[in-house]
């Protein structure tokens, strides 16, 4: 498993408004920013209670270091909330040609180095899973939540290439997550973030 050092790189998914367009403008200039897109989400039903008030479409852009945008963040939160996700490590990598879907896992419990080359060998035989990332959650503007989300260091991130629908997508996910699940390594649904339009 390979260490990616201190948690400065990752994602920011920051609901979509209108007035994001000069947000997007600076992070399309801003040479930490690598890519944006623009993104649809599918919570699932189990983590709604941690997180309410849940936008349809987001702008989410991928960083390789988070100590120069948070200025930047805050000029552009509304009332909903606006989710890093710091990367610590990258379990699974490989090259592709166009990434058309994320999805995104919580687990209950921590696992040890065993269990993540468990999960590595796995995805590494799924041929449209381009990156698996252990990470953890950072909230902006979460001063109204009620209930504080217990599993927020205990993050998967998977990657997906391709042209397919993302009704596919969500579907060769869900066997991805049953093939971990015979190893006794229990992921449990997050977020869904099927990409629209690439903006950088």
């Amino acid at each position: 498993m390979e260490n990616s050092g201190p948690l400065s790189t990752g994602y920011i998914c920051s609901p979509h408004e209108s007035h994001y367009d000069e947000l997007i403008d600076c992070w399309k200039k801003c040479p930490e920013v690598v890519n944006i897109y623009f993104v649809t989400a599918t919570f699932s039903e189990e983590i709604l209670p941690y997180f309410p008030n849940e936008a349809n479409h987001y702008v989410l852009a991928s960083f390789t270091n988070l100590s120069s945008l948070p200025g930047m963040i805050k000029e552009g939160i509304d009332n909903k909330l606006t989710f890093i996700f710091n990367i610590s490590n990258s379990i699974f990598e490989k090259a592709y040609d166009k990434l058309n879907y994320i999805s995104i896992y919580f687990m209950r419990y921590s696992y040890g180095s065993n269990e993540m080359s468990d999960i590595a060998n796995i995805i590494a035989r799924r041929d449209r899973v381009t990156k698996a990332s252990l990470a953890n959650i950072q909230l902006l503007n979460s001063g109204h939540l009620r209930f504080a989300f217990p599993y927020s260091k205990n993050i998967l991130v998977l990657e997906v290439d391709g042209e397919k629908t993302h009704q596919s997508d969500q579907k060769y996910c869900e066997r991805t997550r049953r093939d971990v699940a015979r190893k006794g390594i229990a992921l449990s649904n997050l977020i869904s973030l099927s990409i629209l339009e690439k903006l950088k």
